[in-house]
């Protein structure tokens, strides 16, 4: 069989490599410009429109993260890209979700131990112990029930926070009060004083995350945006730390990467910036989940990670 690897200004080497040691009995291949050449199977991270299209043979793509925004965004720019009998197969954790814990586990006792007001503390030369919180008086609400999105809102509930959920459909995760549905996003996130957003970016998410939802949460509650940078309002969410109805913001994604220099992100002391870096793709776990699937493909079988293009995940 014939893979065609395709990840534009990333090092390509070290993925070639670990292909061709995971999948010993293909034809790995790293794509170039006017490279038209047959493939039954494409590995790829926003590719160019013409590293898929007429691909003869295809019998899937692999997105390299959990994300697929970047991809379907780009078939539906040029629907002729990627045929819709072919699938196109996200990436299951392989790694990314204890990653993702620890980093969105790090901000809530962060805010929730008061360690930002001490660092500013710090700064200023004062001394000046503040009260304490406990983890059963600071209740979290988590959008975005997914893998990576459950995986978190369980770490948060067995750690003693309060934790509703949310997604477009029914889920239920032990400890873990769900909501689904439109009507229901409300009530999730009602009083919340951290509202941490694993949403899949869909035209129907971005911007979604603004004045509405941001003035439900409780006064002087904290956001922690680990899903993409366009489902946030950014004048909202200046205006709501500026008011004080948000304490604060720890930020890893934005509408623009890099986040610009002169972005009123930087100027603002209460917002803490990470370069996309929350759920690093795991170069090892993610080619083996990979060839895992590959071969079962080969067998007839049905494989996880099917993305729905008209759901967006």
């Amino acid at each position: 069989m014939d893979l065609l690897f395709c990840m534009p200004g990333y090092e390509a080497r070290s993925w070639l490599e670990a292909f061709q040691r995971a999948l010993p009995e293909a034809q790995c291949r790293v794509w170039q410009p006017n490279d038209h050449a047959p493939a039954h199977y494409a590995a790829v991270w926003k590719p160019p429109a013409e590293a898929l299209r007429g691909r003869a043979g295809l019998k899937a793509v692999f997105n390299l993260g959990a994300g697929v925004d970047a991809i379907l965004d780009m078939v539906r720019r040029e629907p002729d890209a990627l045929a819709e009998s072919v699938p196109l197969i996200r990436l299951e954790d392989a790694g990314m979700a204890e990653q993702m814990v620890e980093y969105v586990m790090y901000a809530a006792l962060r805010y929730m131990r008061r360690f930002d007001e001490y660092e500013r503390q710090r700064a200023a030369g004062r001394w000046a112990p503040l009260k304490a919180r406990r983890p059963g008086d600071f209740p979290i609400a988590v959008l975005g029930l997914g893998q990576l999105g459950s995986a978190v809102a369980v770490a948060l509930a067995n750690a003693g926070f309060p934790v509703s959920g949310w997604s477009r459909t029914a889920k239920q995760l032990e400890g873990v009060r769900t909501f689904a549905g439109d009507d229901t996003i409300s009530a999730c996130i009602q009083g919340a004083k951290m509202l941490v957003n694993l949403l899949p970016s869909t035209p129907s998410t971005r911007g979604l995350i603004g004045k509405r939802i941001l003035g439900g949460l409780a006064d002087g509650a904290y956001l922690v945006n680990v899903a993409r940078g366009t489902h946030v309002v950014e004048s909202d969410l200046i205006d709501a730390i500026s008011r004080g109805k948000l304490a604060g913001a720890m930020l890893d994604v934005f509408g623009e990467e890099p986040l610009p220099a002169n972005h009123a992100f930087w100027r603002e002391p209460r917002i803490s910036i990470t370069p996309h870096v929350s759920a690093l793709t795991l170069l090892d776990e993610s080619v083996e989940q990979i060839a895992e699937k590959i071969r079962a493909m080969e067998r007839g079988e049905t494989v996880g990670g099917i993305v729905d293009r008209v759901r967006g995940y």
